[in-house]
């Protein structure tokens, strides 16, 4: 069972039902219907034409879930309307089905999910592994979501930045479940920007590729969190390193500076450097100055502050974060790296035990943990003075 076309097949084939006429959300579940008939038939009878059969089969399910609905009177009008076998048409309405999905009136979790389910051809008890919550709140979140944008017009332009925030809350989650997100929120970039000539695509998904292509040495073999000066970069993905590369230059020459392709510079100046001693921090404190005037993001501001105390030497970095938020997220573990780099160990590891006890997450905490544990190890093993 070819399970990777028929999830490239999804998002089209549930164009084509909406363009007929049909309500998205009775869409979307007659085409999850077909997808279940495609399973259980094709590994013994794999039709000519997937697509086709897939629209085919899609369609009649609508149609019976229409009949049984109680406006049939209006909706028996599409039967006769049912279009004669054959080729399924060329239109391609893909792209509006990601505006579809990333309509400003949905949640950011709802939208995520809808496109996961309805663009990305993942069943619902994938997306709820994925997200670690129980497939009945998944179903219940996509439920609501369809029927949010049951009414919506399919008909105009939607928002390209909604779109990409989805996608790039889809990558940030990572590896859970049986499912790569990462990996699936580069597989539905790569489709939009293949429908769509927009420089913040392409840096996106650029974006995207630079940081995957690292993915292999951010963890140790228990488990635990490498840092990016600590990881071997031979386990990073060179192919696809090159390939983002390629893709942020052709962005940036188009002279249209956006936020994915200001990030996506940075990552690609990590990435060109043979080490971490080798890192252009001048360049990237440059690209940090564009993303904070693009965005004013004080998440933004906040990393900017960890590459000036590289550039420019640790106690810049402290003078530029005294000028920030204390509140913000991951402050204190900054305040804390900042201050180890400036030689204050007994003041680094405070820190560094505060912000484990802040972080978002078990990893994160376990890794500050043994970084506050760690310089106060090398603090006991130093002579007392006079020795």
């Amino acid at each position: 069972m070819n399970e990777a076309l028929l999830r490239s097949l999804t998002p089209s084939v549930l164009a084509i039902l909406v363009r007929r006429g049909a309500d998205f959300a009775a869409a979307e579940d007659a085409v999850q219907d077909a997808l279940v008939e495609a399973v259980r038939g094709w590994p013994a009878d794999p039709p000519r034409d997937p697509k086709g059969w897939l629209v085919t089969v899609a369609w009649r399910k609508f149609l019976d879930q229409a009949r049984a609905d109680t406006a049939r009177r209006r909706r028996e009008d599409l039967v006769d309307e049912e279009p004669a076998p054959g080729p399924a048409p060329a239109v391609d309405d893909t792209l509006q089905l990601y505006f579809l999905c990333a309509h400003p009136s949905l949640t950011p979790s709802s939208a995520v999910a809808l496109t996961l389910r309805a663009v990305g051809g993942l069943t619902t008890r994938q997306i709820a592994q994925a997200y670690l919550v129980p497939e009945a709140t998944m179903a219940q979140r996509i439920s609501r979501a369809k029927r949010t944008v049951s009414g919506v017009r399919f008909d105009h332009s939607g928002d390209v930045t909604t779109v990409l925030r989805v996608l790039y809350l889809v990558f940030n989650e990572g590896y859970t479940g049986d499912v790569d997100l990462a990996a699936e929120a580069i597989r539905l970039t790569r489709q939009l920007a293949a429908r769509i000539d927009h420089p913040e695509v392409a840096g996106l998904l650029a974006l995207m590729l630079l940081h995957h292509a690292r993915q292999p040495a951010r963890t140790a073999p228990d488990g635990s969190l490498v840092p990016l000066a600590e990881q071997d970069r031979g386990r990073w993905d060179t192919r696809a390193i090159a390939e983002g590369v390629a893709i942020l230059q052709a962005a940036l020459a188009r002279d249209r500076l956006g936020e994915y392709q200001a990030q996506a510079a940075i990552a690609a100046l990590h990435a060109d450097a043979p080490t971490a001693e080798e890192t252009d921090w001048v360049q990237i404190v440059e690209w940090y100055d564009e993303l904070v005037r693009l965005t004013g993001s004080p998440v933004h501001r906040l990393n900017r502050v960890v590459a000036v105390g590289h550039a420019d030497g640790p106690r810049a970095g402290l003078a530029a974060l005294a000028a920030l938020d204390d509140t913000l997220p991951r402050h204190t573990a900054v305040a804390a790296y900042l201050h180890e780099r400036d030689g204050d160990l007994a003041t680094a590891a405070r820190l560094y035990s505060e912000a484990a006890r802040e972080a978002p997450n078990h990893a994160e905490r376990d890794h500050l943990t043994r970084q506050a544990a760690r310089l106060n190890t090398r603090r006991n093993d130093q002579p007392p003075p006079g020795h």
